[in-house]
């Protein structure tokens, strides 16, 4: 039966409560517990003793672990700034090994007479390190690549090698032609078989049918050739409405048989070799995979009836990522494991092709999300906080006004038998502060006391809710209105796109201190001028929640010889988002000319691990070249500027060359922020 996360939160709420409620001291199973990285950090994440995350990119139970607080103060040592991405290559490995096991296992337990067959869909991350890794860690498999454009095309062709490691069964990658074709699309990809590759063009489009006729009949090649089917199963998530009739791509089923006419009239109905289908991404539920695997294992035995030359059946791709960790079909999670996706499968294209006593195709999928997701860590520091005051009122004396005397006996007599009744006077008297102070009867001073005394009051009860059963329905927002904001080095538009257009969620955590008790409460800000720019959503027990648990920020006293600016800084304080290695990097954009982030790329070793490469992100001056601006132009413009300053005494020389260094400097350097 499968749990729903409303009881998933029940059952492990409780637990976790009735443990917190005799712990006296924080632990880092409370660490563990609390930011659920056992769920959705198996078996890459965990946290150690020193309460530190770590990362196993081999898995928990082979091969190095690494400490990542660790591993950040040594690449900041290399000179590479804050926010960084970190790929972790042999993830990518273990991935690839666990689909390919996990099919594997599903064909040897249902005597499929057929095998698997994958391919990592481009349009997931098209960075050109990646993909090479996905290629090698690949060959093993004799893993493929999908193309969804003409661009994408061109990186598969050149990464993808034809013929390497051929079995007994002649094997080759394969490489999925999708997405929109022009006529220079589908030469290319018939001019690589001449290459020895395995181009197989999808049609989806009806239009593209006639074009690879007549493309294939110029060039004199002939096309391997796939359909996408249009299914009616109704995807889950997010993603639901991209199938059925109206869905954006595929053919219906009258243009499927028109299409096997058409190809059979044109003596080339032997070229048609592949079904593929898409129900979405991130498919949480898995009786959706079911079925619509049922619904295309029956248009492929009718194919094959029909006469085409059916040898691959695409399930295309879904296969979820569980970014909170419960295991329900929550949209941020998914009730099956691989394993049982495989089975599914599996089992259901057999059991089809039996029944119509056709040959099993090779099964095919384009996992990427699946693949790519685990791979990359982003880590970023926190800058500072704005914080709900915290330091209790001074008593008000009896010659000040009413309403600031109200407020203070409120304060004074709150407790756990009134504090939702105080609550509500709270918010009265500090509304008639408001009032009095907009109508001119009350002085800032005045006004800054009341509201002093208003957040002190909430500070209060606030307290005094975790102790009760629930929490009213009217102080539900009052922990999030009292919650500080965490100012994050990063760019949310950048990084981590989903998370503000469709509000994605991924785990969030502190690398470190995890051994004490997180006692703030907090939201997260990043650098760019846009109220938009915040992540105010966090992975939980229950569907989400609506602050993090953070630990407030510790100063360290600088010697800064008399500079007052200097005398106390934050101390650094680290926070990783995980499971970002699927569409964030690539989807991301400039907004306040923020560009991409720093990356390194680790890949283990005997001894440990080395860096395998390093990319560093854009500088000032590569992003102002993106929206059409010359930093030389730039930098002669604000000479002459200053040349003319100087002739009118506006500025000095000692001046003038200091902010010239100044820009020039700046032109050149990471548009995030360095610490001081």
């Amino acid at each position: 039966m499968v749990k729903s996360k409303l009881e998933f939160e029940q059952n492990q709420q409780q637990s976790s409560s009735d443990k917190h409620a005799t712990s006296s001291s924080w632990t880092i199973e409370d660490s563990e517990n609390l930011y659920g990285i056992q769920g959705w950090g198996e078996p890459y994440f965990s946290i150690n003793a020193a309460g530190h995350v770590t990362v196993s990119p081999q898995g928990n139970s082979r091969g190095f672990s690494l400490d990542l607080y660790e591993l950040v103060e040594s690449l900041k040592k290399r000179n590479l700034g804050l926010p960084l991405l970190i790929r972790f290559s042999d993830i990518l490995g273990d991935r690839l090994e666990r689909l390919h096991a996990s099919m594997n296992r599903a064909i040897a337990r249902y005597n499929y007479p057929g095998k698997y067959q994958g391919v990592f869909p481009i349009k997931c991350n098209q960075h050109r390190h990646l993909v090479e890794a996905i290629v090698q860690f690949g060959k093993p498999y004799q893993f493929g690549l999908e193309a969804g454009s003409k661009p994408e095309l061109m990186i598969a062709l050149a990464a993808l090698e034809a013929g390497y490691h051929p079995t007994k069964d002649n094997f080759e990658p394969l490489l999925i032609c999708n997405g929109y074709k022009d006529r220079e699309y589908i030469e290319t990809a018939l001019l690589a078989r001449k290459l020895g590759q395995k181009p197989i063009i999808v049609i989806e489009q009806i239009e593209e049918l006639y074009l690879a006729i007549a493309v294939s009949r110029q060039l004199e090649i002939k096309p391997i050739l796939g359909v996408r089917a249009k299914l009616l199963t109704k995807g889950s998530g997010r993603w639901g409405n991209s199938t059925g009739e109206r869905a954006k791509f595929g053919l219906t089923i009258p243009q499927i048989v028109e299409v096997v006419e058409q190809l059979q009239a044109a003596d080339l109905l032997d070229s048609l070799q592949l079904l593929h289908f898409h129900v979405g991404s991130q498919i949480s539920s898995i009786s959706v995979v079911k079925d619509a695997i049922r619904e295309a294992s029956q248009i492929y035995v009718q194919l094959v009836k029909m006469g085409a030359n059916m040898q691959y059946l695409d399930v295309g791709g879904g296969l979820a990522v569980d970014y909170d960790g419960s295991k329900t079909n929550f949209h941020a999670s998914k009730n099956y494991n691989m394993q049982n996706y495989a089975n599914d499968i599996v089992a259901q294209i057999k059991d089809a092709c039996a029944q119509g006593n056709v040959t099993v195709p090779t099964i095919v999928s384009e996992s990427g999300r699946a693949i790519a997701s685990h791979q990359s860590v982003l880590v970023f520091d926190v800058l500072g906080t704005s914080d709900v005051p915290t330091t209790p009122p001074s008593p008000v004396q009896e010659e000040e006004h009413l309403v600031l005397r109200n407020l203070w006996e409120t304060y004074h007599f709150i407790d756990a038998q009134n504090y939702q009744e105080t609550y509500h006077d709270a918010i009265q008297f500090k509304e008639e502060a408001i009032s009095l102070f907009n109508l001119g009867y009350f002085t800032l001073a005045q006004r800054a006391r009341a509201e002093e005394l208003y957040w002190a009051c909430c500070r209060k009860i606030v307290q005094i809710i975790p102790q009760q059963g629930y929490v009213p329905d009217d102080l539900e927002d009052l922990e999030k209105m009292m919650a500080s904001i965490y100012y994050i080095n990063l760019s949310i538009f950048q990084s981590v796109p989903d998370s503000w257009a469709i509000d994605q969620l991924f785990p969030i955590m502190p690398i470190h201190r995890l051994e004490e008790k997180p006692t703030a409460r907090g939201i997260l800000a990043d650098l760019t001028c846009d109220s938009d720019g915040k992540i105010d959503q966090f992975i939980d027990l229950r569907d989400v929640k609506d602050i993090l648990e953070l630990h407030p920020l510790q100063f360290v006293d600088n010697q800064n010889n008399g500079d007052l600016s200097k005398q106390k800084s934050p101390a650094p304080y680290y926070l990783g988002m995980f499971l970002v290695g699927a569409y964030q990097e690539i989807m991301g954009n400039l907004h306040n000319l923020f560009g991409d982030t720093n990356v390194v790329h680790i890949q283990m070793t005997p001894k440990g691990y080395q860096i395998e490469y390093v990319v560093k992100g854009d500088t000032i001056k590569e992003v102002l070249g993106y929206v059409q601006y010359d930093p030389e132009d730039l930098i002669e413009t604000m000479r002459r500027r200053t040349e003319v300053a100087l002739q009118e005494r506006k500025i000095t020389l000692e001046e003038a060359q200091r902010l010239l260094q100044n820009y020039e400097s700046s032109l050149n350097s990471y548009t995030y922020l360095v610490a001081n």
